[in-house]
């Protein structure tokens, strides 16, 4: 045999071999996903007293799981007593009216406690009040009790580019007030209107739950922020310090015992095994390609084939902070 048959047939077995093992890759690459997944998807049953911590961070929508999750926990025979960690600017008012109700309905069967992170403000400070008692740090950004709501308006740009926005509507305020042409004051009317009672119900509700009078509190009306420590002042929080401190309050004013020990709980994660996502990543991984497959052309590209949707933050009425890129709160 020549020297050449011989080179190419050891080439045969040196692809054969290394495509064998692309392919164990690329089944590896799978059965590791899954079993992420499915561990990742599981809150193991916790079948002893504990207090649970419960992490409220990013924007703060209208989470089904993560109101399941205040739910289990009030229905929980282990579970004494709860801290819910607040680290967020905001979110929609919907989402945090939601998330108030349901911390409520929490702190009627059990002691609930808020211990403020970097920020809490808005429709966070919203959730943070339905807590007994507010622990906040002395340089925490809290406050900023207010509605709001924006859209652009690019009316100027469209008449230098000679465009023109045509439209059919069903009546003069429909779909108004819109980016294509500057508000009328009977445009705005109807909008201030939902800005005011939103409002309305949001502060009577600050003022109620602290038991304080708006008089008492510099700029509340105004939708300004505060630090912790001018918070406390207020009445808008309890007292400064941390988790230890929550604690601390719970042993002494709900008699919670103080050898239980603080567990994280998550929401569920839901059981999603996308054929076409993990055949792509299964596939990048075995081809050494998984920095491919982690680019955000690709996962943007997955998303929209799977029907994914991005959240619009600017839609709707806004209890928040600051804008910026804030993830969705999934209570992690």
């Amino acid at each position: 045999m020549s020297v050449e048959s011989e080179m190419l047939i050891e080439r045969r077995q040196v692809k054969h071999r290394l495509t064998l093992w692309r392919i164990l890759a690329v089944i590896f690459g799978l059965f590791a996903l899954l079993v992420l997944v499915v561990k990742g998807g599981s809150n193991a049953s916790i079948h002893a007293d504990h207090i649970a911590r419960v992490s409220i961070a990013g924007m703060i929508l209208d989470d089904a799981k993560q109101q399941k999750l205040l739910k289990d926990l009030e229905e929980s025979d282990e579970v004494k007593a709860v801290v819910l960690r607040i680290n967020s600017p905001g979110g929609t008012t919907t989402g945090g009216e939601a998330l108030y109700l349901r911390i409520r309905e929490l702190a009627d069967k059990k002691p609930v406690v808020a211990v403020f992170g970097t920020v809490a403000a808005s429709a966070a400070y919203m959730a943070g009040i339905g807590a007994d008692h507010i622990v906040t740090r002395g340089s925490t950004i809290t406050g900023s009790v207010g509605v709001i709501v924006q859209w652009p308006d690019v009316s100027d740009l469209m008449d230098k580019l000679g465009i023109n926005m045509q439209e059919l509507k069903s009546g003069k305020l429909k779909a108004t007030p819109t980016p294509f042409r500057r508000a009328s004051k009977e445009d705005l009317g109807p909008m201030t209107e939902l800005v005011d009672d939103t409002f309305k119900w949001f502060i009577a509700l600050v003022l109620e739950r602290r038991n304080i009078k708006i008089v008492d509190v510099p700029g509340l009306v105004d939708g300004r922020v505060y630090t912790g420590r001018q918070a406390v002042k207020h009445g808008l929080a309890d007292e400064i310090g941390g988790e230890d401190e929550a604690i601390k309050w719970l042993v002494k004013e709900k008699k919670i015992d103080e050898e239980l020990p603080v567990v994280a709980r998550k929401p569920e994660k839901e059981f999603l095994f996308n054929p076409l996502t993990s055949m792509v990543q299964g596939l990048a991984k075995g081809l050494g390609l998984e920095h491919f497959f982690s680019s955000a052309f690709l996962q943007k590209g997955l998303m929209s084939m799977e029907g994914g949707v991005a959240f619009d933050a600017s839609n709707g009425l806004m209890s928040l902070w600051q804008f910026g890129s804030i993830k969705p709160a999934r209570g992690q």
